[in-house]
C-alpha cells in the first residue's frame, strides 16, 4: 500500500513563523521635519504681514500730505489779492512738529499760512483722547511725522497780456510738502529744507489767472 502524504490544513489566526508585520504612523524625524516648514510658512507670513502695514501706512501719510496740499491751495484761491502780491510765498519751510502757533490777529495770507503750519504740527487728530498741547505740541498726531511745507513762486512763467505786457502775479506757484517716511532715503536734501530718515515729498502747482492774459 502507498502511504498517503497528509496535509495540516490552515488555521486562521495562527501567524507563521518569521512573518513580518507593519504597523503605520509618524516617526519623531517626520514630526520635527513638519514643525520647521510650518514654522517658515508662519514666519515668511509674518514678514508679508508687516511690510503690508509699512505700505499701508506710507500710503496713508501721502494721502494726508494730498490733502494738506489741496487746503492750502484752496486758501490761496479764495484770496487772490494776496495770491497775485506773492505774500503766500514762504522763506522758511512752514510746520515741521513742535509747538502749535497761535495764530489769533493774523489776517489774510499770514493766517492762512499760520494756520496750514498748525495742520502740518498734527493740530487736528489728538493720541488717546488727551488735548493737543499748544505749548508743546504733545499729543498733535493728525499729520505726518515731521511735516513741513514751503511755497516757490517762479517769476518767469509769468503770463502776457494782449500787448505782451507780463501780468504780475500770474506765473507757477509750487507748493511742497515733505514728510518723514518709515524706511531709509537715498535722497540727502529736498526742496523744502534738508530731509530727515526716510524722507518723503509731495508737491503740486498753481497758477492764479487773470482776465487779460494770454
Amino acid at each position: 500500500m502507498r502511504a498517503r502524504c497528509m496535509r495540516t490544513p490552515h488555521r486562521s489566526g495562527v501567524q507563521r513563523p518569521f512573518q513580518r508585520r507593519f504597523e503605520g504612523g509618524f516617526t519623531l524625524l517626520e514630526i520635527l521635519i513638519s514643525m520647521m516648514v510650518l514654522a517658515l510658512g508662519l514666519l515668511g507670513m509674518f514678514t508679508l504681514q508687516a511690510k503690508a502695514q509699512k505700505a499701508e501706512l506710507e500710503s496713508y501719510q501721502r494721502v494726508q500730505a494730498l490733502v494738506l496740499i489741496q487746503d492750502i491751495i484752496d486758501r490761496m484761491n479764495a484770496n487772490r489779492t494776496d495770491s497775485f502780491s506773492q505774500a503766500y510765498v514762504t522763506a522758511s519751510p512752514v510746520g515741521g512738529g513742535g509747538t502749535l502757533t497761535d495764530c489769533t490777529g493774523k489776517v489774510g495770507a499770514p493766517l492762512d499760512l499760520c494756520e496750514w503750519a498748525n495742520l502740518l504740527n498734527g493740530m487736528t487728530e489728538t493720541a488717546g483722547g488727551s488735548n493737543c498741547s499748544t505749548a508743546s505740541g504733545a499729543g498733535c498726531i493728525g499729520a505726518m511725522t515731521a511735516a513741513r511745507g514751503c511755497i516757490a513762486y517762479d517769476a518767469s512763467t509769468e503770463l502776457t497780456d494782449s500787448t505782451g505786457a507780463v501780468q504780475a502775479g500770474t506765473g507757477l506757484y509750487t507748493i511742497t510738502v515733505v514728510w518723514e517716511g518709515m524706511s531709509s532715503s537715498v535722497a540727502g536734501t529736498a526742496s523744502c529744507g534738508t530731509a530727515p530718515y526716510g524722507a518723503r515729498m509731495a508737491n503740486s502747482t498753481l497758477r492764479i489767472g487773470a482776465l487779460g492774459a494770454q
